[in-house]
């Protein structure tokens, strides 16, 4: 399929009505697993997500997970959130990863864009997919009545199937980064159309394969300033308090789900395996090895599941109540997520080592291994991140507060 195929099928959405509650989005996740599981394959050796796949997410409104509903989205909130997107993610890594990196920047842009932006984007009442990376490695400087932007960018997880490109920059002015309100280099976030960016076919990776998270490189780009908005926003101009989160709050909401929705599929493959399997040291099934290993893995998966929902039922709390989010709160999402993440890649190791022959051919577990270690690699569970997450539970960082991957002084 042609890059401007995808555009088509994904980025102009079909969605013009509020999708509805949680359970219509998880009911439609449970409903499609028989196509998103047929698919992986497919996915896989493509490199991206296929038309059925993809088309099938659009027209169910899972690209509007993260969207406010006054824009035709689901606006769903933390634990309904990591419900669907584990359902998903049970049924094909890829596309799970891709609906929820895709439902980040489609449902930023559509909560902190101005309005202006918003009529031309949302302009014929459809949800359109905005993808990319927002880690500011452009540099935009001011011109006229927007900002001429150039940069490349890395792991752009579902840009294939995009109209619009959610990408970070740092504004530039005379050559030096222009300072915000704090004293920091200024760093926003630009939703660029489609037919500005290049795209690279660079995607020769260990594990999610399917999610085409290509480099991309825009040039001397002049971008409209409302299609902008400040990186670290938290003021939504539509929706409710869950976009007080910010981006990096929501993305941390969509890998603790992802994590949690391969944890599942793994340990409910493995379990098939020891039913069946008989290798050279005998039934799979009467090695109390294995056995004793089994229950470990399902503990600490069970544990890391169990500790994401209570965080992230604490966050959900705060909203309710439209109280601000404290240091501890966003300390202890963050920790969850780290958890989550290596704990079920641990479990994803016990699996592959048990199934033997299995894992090594092309199976489920296999690929679960590979996009699971592949999911590790991601910044927001990245060693720096848990030792700010150790400093604030070891009270030395009092007074201080979250910034996109650290601890800072407020200002």
């Amino acid at each position: 399929m042609s890059d401007a195929s995808q555009a088509h099928n994904a980025g102009t959405g079909s969605q013009s009505v509020a999708v509805g509650d949680a359970v219509s989005l998880l009911d439609k996740a449970r409903r499609l697993a028989p196509l998103f599981r047929a698919n992986a394959v497919a996915n896989e050796k493509g490199g991206l997500l296929t038309d059925e796949v993809v088309e099938a997410l659009d027209a169910g409104g899972f690209f509007g997970i993260f969207v406010p509903k006054c824009l035709g989205g689901a606006e769903l909130g933390p634990i309904d959130s990591l419900d669907v997107i584990a359902e998903v993610t049970y049924a094909d890594a890829s596309t799970g990863w891709v609906m929820f990196a895709a439902g980040v920047g489609t449902g930023t842009g559509a909560a902190y864009l101005d309005d202006r932006g918003i009529d031309q984007i949302f302009s014929d009442g459809r949800i359109p997919v905005i993808a990319g990376q927002g880690i500011p490695n452009g540099k935009a400087e001011p011109e006229k009545n927007g900002y001429r932007l150039t940069g490349h960018w890395s792991y752009g997880s579902g840009v294939r199937h995009a109209a619009y490109i959610h990408t970070g920059a740092i504004v530039l002015e005379n050559g030096a980064p222009r300072l915000d309100r704090q004293g920091n280099p200024e760093a926003r976030i630009f939703v660029v159309p489609r037919e500005l960016v290049a795209f690279d076919g660079n995607w020769d990776v260990l594990g999610l394969r399917g999610t085409a998270s290509i480099d991309y490189s825009i040039s001397d780009a002049l971008i409209p300033r409302e299609f902008t908005h400040v990186s670290h926003a938290t003021e939504p101009k539509r929706g409710g308090n869950f976009y007080r989160l910010g981006i990096i709050g929501i993305a941390t909401l969509g890998h603790t789900g992802y994590a949690i929705g391969v944890g599942r599929r793994v340990l409910d493959e493995l379990a098939i395996v020891g039913q069946t399997k008989t290798g050279v040291a005998g039934k799979l099934s009467e090695s109390e090895h294995f056995h004793e290993g089994f229950a470990n893995a399902e503990a600490k998966y069970r544990a890391a599941r169990a500790f994401a929902h209570e965080a992230w039922k604490s966050i959900e709390e705060s909203m309710a109540r439209g109280e601000p989010f404290s240091t501890r709160q966003l300390t202890l999402i963050r920790l969850a997520l780290n958890h989550a993440t290596w704990t079920v890649a641990d479990v994803c190791l016990f699996a592959y080592r048990e199934a033997g022959g299995t894992s090594l051919r092309d199976s489920a577990i296999q690929r679960y291994f590979r996009d699971m270690y592949a999911g590790t690699q991601h910044i927001t569970s990245s060693v720096p991140v848990l030792r700010q997450c150790g400093r604030d539970l070891a009270g030395l960082a009092q007074g201080q507060v979250w910034a996109f991957l650290g601890l800072v002084d407020p200002h």
